[in-house]
């Protein structure tokens, strides 16, 4: 007698594509919400669409699924528990500034691992990143660090300039009374 092999829910293969979609988003940060509840979670996704990103409990099989064949399929070791990701396709530091915003204000939430610019982090890495200064911090410190040589260098040509002008005014002075 053959077995008939099972088809999935139509439910399950559009929830594995969402979170497949999920996946393409740049990056992600694996939680652990539990203890949280549903107001609070609510609240999280608040604070997080503020920044521009996300937040989606995910069912770590379905999770597994959709990210088979991807390199976020490393991930799939940190999936135990309950598990939320926190999802972006902005800035990740701003997303996890965010996260840990909400940490201080409510429950904290205890993050498991990331994925960002295709890299997978450890939960400390991804902690560190919100040390790191906002994307556009960085742009602005690298332009003014770029600007102040430049600066500097019109500043002593300008000195210099003045001063010439000066010495020659001096010394065209001095002529004209020397000839009266």
């Amino acid at each position: 007698m053959q077995v008939a092999q099972k088809q999935p829910r139509p439910e399950k293969v559009a929830e594995v594509a969402e979170i497949r979609e999920l996946l393409s988003a740049g990056s992600i940060v694996l939680t652990d919400f539990q203890g949280l509840n549903v107001k609070e979670i609510s609240a999280l996704r608040s604070k997080l669409r503020e920044v521009g990103s996300g937040y989606r409990v995910v069912k770590n099989t379905l999770f597994r699924l959709a990210a088979a064949e991807t390199p976020a399929a490393q991930l799939a070791e940190n999936l135990v528990g309950p598990t939320g990701v926190v999802y972006t396709r902005e800035d990740p530091v701003v997303a996890v500034k965010a996260l840990e915003e909400f940490g201080k204000t409510a429950k904290p939430v205890k993050i498991k691992a990331g994925f960002v610019d295709g890299h997978i982090l450890t939960a400390e890495q991804v902690q560190e990143l919100a040390k790191i200064p906002p994307k556009q911090q960085l742009y602005a410190m690298v332009v003014g660090g770029l600007q102040s040589p430049i600066t500097n260098l019109v500043g002593t040509l300008q000195s210099t300039l003045g001063q010439l002008v000066m010495t020659l005014q001096a010394v065209a002075e001095k002529k004209e009374a020397a000839a009266a």
